[in-house]
């Protein structure tokens, strides 16, 4: 297992953090969090609608009924927490632009994949906070390219302090949903992010004491040592840990780096699911972990498999475009198209598959999926 460096709290240290909170008028009573049936979790925000990763795009899917929202983490050069699908941000950002940092351009292999472009790591905050956010993707989600370069590159604190105001205006809590980008390759370069995740989220009332926080990832041995610290420290009140999964044929990165040969696949038998049970709570799969994409859409053992050592499941990622829905849920041969009844069709073929939640880029229609779904349960 990769080294990490050594968590700098202490009970008597965070014992003392509600003097850091800003008007925490809640800090006295903490509410009793209840988990809804059917987690609806704002992948990237309202990510169908907004820019990616944009403090608009977690406000966006708050407002349209998500519990939770997921943050992608990766680190600054100076060691902030920042929320981008990756480090390199040429697609998700007006980096390439911005004549002040051409220089700064390069090719990288992280975790196997070459990336060409401008990468965080490499950046310190206050110069990416120079930057904005764009559409990743703009020939399927044309409409969000109205929202270019008018949104922060947000830290982890600034999102934090988001859902906190939300909370504090209307009392609902939304939980955040945090995914540890590449842990093994920052780790690599001395930006280990574990220690400064669980120090950022002791120094608030909302993340210590009121709100859930899942922390999840696709490698293994990160979600071990957060484990093991959330085990130690006691600090986050209602903390889980999840595993994420990719494809059934690939390694996690720490496998490989470690030489450990068991793939995804392995992970996602009954063996291995009683293994990731004896770390984490949940699993995160790919849709197809689940049902396949093409007909008849039969549902796979998996969710029961993992129902039998105590871990909820909650696949990634549910959109509304014809480009990302099983092609006999398309409305038609347009990609970009916004398809409602194919997209509400596949909420509904999740639920039955007896999933605890989704991912989805469309918290909208997911709330609405979720609602129509326990009311024809009579829930």
């Amino acid at each position: 297992m990769l080294k990490r460096t050594t968590l700098c709290l202490s009970l008597a240290l965070l014992a003392g953090c509600n003097d850091d909170d800003n008007n925490s008028v809640h800090s006295s009573a903490a509410p009793q969090y209840e988990e809804p049936q059917l987690l609806i979790v704002g992948h990237r925000g309202a990510s169908g609608t907004r820019p990616e990763h944009t403090l608009a795009a977690y406000q966006k899917a708050i407002d349209d009924g998500a519990d939770f929202i997921e943050p992608d983490l990766v680190p600054t050069k100076d060691g902030y927490l920042v929320a981008r699908h990756e480090s390199e941000i040429k697609e998700t950002s007006n980096i390439s632009t911005l004549t002040q940092f051409a220089d700064r351009e390069q090719t990288k292999v992280i975790d196997g994949v070459s990336y060409s472009g401008w990468f965080t790591e490499d950046f310190n905050l206050a110069e990416l906070k120079q930057l904005k956010a764009r559409e990743r993707i703009p020939n399927v989600r044309p409409n969000n390219t109205q929202y270019n370069d008018l949104y922060d590159i947000p830290t982890l604190e600034d999102i934090i302090e988001l859902t906190d105001a939300h909370y504090r205006k209307t009392g609902k809590i939304i939980g955040l949903y945090i995914e540890t980008k590449h842990p093994s390759y920052f780790a690599s370069l001395d930006l280990s992010m574990e220690d400064t995740l669980l120090k950022t989220l002791a120094k608030y009332e909302y993340t210590r004491d009121i709100a859930p926080v899942y922390l999840q990832s696709f490698e293994v041995s990160n979600l071990q040592y957060l484990d093991e610290q959330l085990d130690r420290l006691k600090t986050l009140k209602h903390a889980k840990i999840v595993q994420l999964y990719s494809g059934k044929n690939s390694q996690p990165a720490d496998y490989v780096l470690n030489n450990i040969p068991n793939t995804y696949g392995d992970l996602a038998t009954p063996e291995g699911l009683k293994f990731v049970a004896s770390y984490a709570d949940g699993v995160g799969p790919s849709k197809t972990y689940i049902l396949p994409n093409t007909q008849p859409a039969t549902p796979t053992s998996f969710v029961q498999d993992a129902h039998e050592y105590g871990l909820k499941v909650h696949p990634y990622t549910l959109r509304s475009e014809n480009n990302f829905l099983p092609d006999y849920l398309d409305c038609s041969n347009n990609p970009a198209e916004y398809c409602e009844a194919g997209a509400l069709k596949e909420f509904e073929l999740f639920f039955k598959a007896g999933v605890d939640g989704v991912f989805t880029d469309d918290p909208a229609l997911g709330r609405k999926a979720a609602d129509l779904f326990l009311a024809q349960q009579g829930k």
